[in-house]
């Protein structure tokens, strides 16, 4: 009876171990691996820069016929009365119209040319990806400020395959360098503080969770 008795302690301990065992690895495998992402995202003054599939309206004062509103071509450059071939691509609006402004000024006296962006898609390089298990993985133009939590409405969320609280932020402008980011606590459960902000050239990776 004995013998029996401490077999079955034995066994149970081994049983004890292994679960033990089991939820350490499931406890592990639940942590993300990279750095928390940082609430507020250290930045300069951004400003916008333009880039292809944006629509300018570009205003030249007191001379509508050399008015137009362009869209940027696939190769970054735009055409409008009297200027061909300029480049609009990487730079501000204030940029181009300096740029509209020395072009005309082989044929009008003195322009005094305005640019606003009607249409935001900004250069490939400042745009957010998200790839993974978001409801509609896209890219996205980024605005100052930007956090996560707007990037998640812009995609509809996540899918109910994703592992969110193991998702990651690849951010370009610091060479590549990868942070955590809960986005299952702050999608699913409001936790507010799980929110961070963007930069330019985020990648956000949702990965599929294991079940």
């Amino acid at each position: 009876m004995q013998k029996h008795t401490s077999e079955l302690i034995r066994t149970l301990a081994r049983g004890t171990a292994l679960v033990a065992l089991v939820l350490g690895a499931v406890g592990c495998a639940t942590q993300n691996a990279s750095p928390p992402a940082p609430t507020t995202a250290a930045s300069a003054t951004y400003e916008y820069k333009v880039g292809p599939g944006d629509t300018l309206n570009i205003n030249v004062w007191r001379n509508p016929e050399l008015s137009s509103t362009v869209p940027v071509r696939p190769d970054g450059k735009v055409s409008t009365p009297l200027v061909d071939e300029l480049v609009a691509q990487g730079k501000t609006p204030t940029e181009i119209a300096r740029d509209v402004e020395k072009a005309l000024g082989k044929f009008v006296r003195d322009p005094v040319v305005t640019v606003i962006v009607t249409n935001f898609v900004g250069p490939y390089s400042e745009q957010i990806r998200v790839v993974g298990e978001a409801a509609k993985p896209q890219f996205l133009p980024y605005k100052q400020k930007m956090t996560v939590m707007d990037v998640m409405i812009a995609v509809g969320g996540l899918t109910e395959f994703a592992d969110g609280n193991k998702a990651t932020i690849i951010r370009a402008s610091e060479n590549n360098k990868r942070y955590g980011v809960r986005l299952q606590d702050l999608v699913k459960r409001g936790d507010i503080s799980a929110n961070v902000e963007m930069l330019p050239g985020d990648i956000l990776i949702i990965p599929q969770g294991w079940f």
